[in-house]
């Protein structure tokens, strides 16, 4: 379990402060899932220099090729790392009449609206509850494709995983988060279905 100190950094010497202000929002109040993503970008320092830039996007915590974990961004405060969210009762098969019908016609706007109307575990963790965490790790693709559909992430490798089921771990017992409520970006928004595929916790 995890001690935070005032601004919302973990307390440990697993984990390196390289805290990233400008993905920082609004407050975060309640914890109640993590989603893992990759970085599509061969090296850590990459993706921290691109979270130093203005109006940049990222994740509160990095997971590098050699394992180190840092905290980018406090616990205290959302990041944007989750895009509009898919309908969760589709895939478990619980969608009511009403759902069915806002979901006939592709719209991931509406889609969006509708589940940010739900609560965790009725959805799934968006930015105003979850914790992000970042692996890095290339996409590859064929010239002239689109990295986002046709794209193919790198494998996640041993000193990553170790430290990404340590780092999951720590979090879900520190905020009690069920490991029911820990998802890969692409099961929870329309995302390049190979990132974090090989992610495993």
């Amino acid at each position: 379990m995890f001690s935070l100190d005032r601004q919302g950094y973990v307390i440990n010497a697993r984990v390196k402060r390289a805290p990233r202000p400008l993905i920082e929002r609004a407050a975060l109040h309640k914890i109640k899932g993590i989603v893992v993503h990759q970085t599509g970008g061969s090296s850590g320092a990459s993706s921290l220099t691109s979270y130093a830039m203005q109006n940049a996007n990222g994740t509160h915590f990095l997971i590098d090729k050699d394992g180190t974990i840092y905290q980018t961004a406090s616990l205290l405060r959302r990041t944007s790392h989750v895009g509009r969210l898919r309908a969760r009762c589709l895939a478990e098969h619980r969608c009511s009449p009403t759902e069915l019908q806002v979901l006939k016609n592709f719209n991931p706007k509406n889609e969006h609206r509708m589940e940010m109307a739900k609560e965790v575990p009725q959805r799934y963790p968006s930015n105003e509850d979850s914790v992000g965490i970042e692996i890095v790790g290339a996409v590859f693709v064929g010239k002239g494709l689109n990295p986002a559909e046709h794209g193919i992430y790198e494998p996640v490798n041993g000193q990553q995983k170790t430290s990404l089921r340590w780092l999951i771990s720590e979090l879900a017992s520190t905020f009690g988060i069920p490991m029911t409520e820990i998802f890969r970006h692409p099961v929870v928004s329309r995302k390049n279905p190979t990132e974090a595929k090989s992610a495993s916790w």
